[in-house]
């Protein structure tokens, strides 16, 4: 998947300006794509040009003006076709899961406490998730929510991106245990015994 259909279909949303499409990636967008500011404003400009989306400036007194994009018929119908566009399997390329994989030879106090981050991480990412999920929801329940609004797909991402974050919890948790244990176990292996301890106290050492 390219830049412009993630844009695309960010801008589902309605109108926008860049900033507002940043924030759009940030709390729905960013749990399977990522993109800087500056990605998306150079794609913007892209799709501008080639008039999958339109632009108008909207005059701020005391602010700068500013830019508002949406969608246009050629636009929606790019990102129809690419709905039937089968998806390439997806790349996994994780930096943690290789130093995890390494850490029986390297720092594995500094791992696990990698490992730590990344769960703080999750649960930041969760919060986020669970507050937009409610002001999706605006007192429903989940089943009416999916029966009555115009739009599920922005819920069924969401509700990926919280399975993914708790996953990575439920992980987390597995793996600290794990490294607590052996950590633990290799500890009192070092250890000197109890008479060999006494005998070193006897004498002086």
């Amino acid at each position: 998947m390219s830049l412009k259909h993630a844009v695309l279909a960010a801008l589902l949303e309605g109108e926008a300006s860049g900033y507002d499409l940043a924030k759009i990636f940030d709390v729905s967008v960013a749990n399977f794509w990522a993109a800087t500011p500056q990605q998306l404003y150079r794609e913007l400009e892209k799709l501008a040009e080639a008039g999958l989306i339109t632009a108008r400036v909207v005059q701020q007194e005391r602010r700068p003006n500013k830019r508002m994009f949406s969608l246009t018929e050629p636009g929606m119908r790019d990102l129809a076709a690419y709905t039937s566009t089968p998806p390439r399997p997806s790349a996994v390329r994780d930096e943690l899961m290789v130093q995890v994989q390494a850490c029986d030879e390297g720092d594995t106090t500094a791992v696990r406490g990698f490992v730590a981050q990344r769960m703080e991480a999750s649960r930041a990412k969760l919060a986020r998730y669970d507050r937009l999920r409610e002001w999706m929801l605006a007192g429903r329940d989940e089943d009416t929510y999916l029966d009555e609004a115009e739009r599920v797909g922005p819920y069924l991402t969401l509700m990926r991106g919280r399975f993914f974050e708790e996953e990575n919890l439920r992980w987390g948790e597995r793996a600290l245990a794990v490294l607590d244990r052996r950590g633990a176990a290799r500890n009192a292996a070092a250890a000197p015994a109890p008479s060999e301890a006494a005998e070193a106290a006897a004498h002086g050492g």
